[in-house]
């Protein structure tokens, strides 16, 4: 088992997610949420926090999915390093 300060790795490449403009979303960086790529409070039992973020415009974005992403919470295809 992963210790509680890594993340799992949900998935080997972006989440694609409509998202609108001025909404507040909390991207799950733990990667145990069942509600991926969005934060349902897994992390609870590890040092890990989710992260709050808006985005300026309304349209598809990928967000991470392994959660090893050096541009959070943005895919920068780092899952093709894994």
């Amino acid at each position: 088992m992963p210790h509680r300060s890594n993340p799992v790795i949900a998935k080997k490449g972006p989440y694609v997610v409509e998202l609108e403009q001025g909404k507040t979303y909390f991207w799950c960086a733990c990667g145990r949420s069942e509600n991926q790529p969005f934060c349902d409070g897994s992390h609870k039992d590890t040092n890990l926090e989710p992260l709050k973020f808006e985005v300026d415009e309304q349209k598809k974005y990928g967000l991470c999915g392994c959660k090893h992403t050096k541009n959070a919470p943005f895919c920068d295809r780092e899952h093709s390093k894994l």
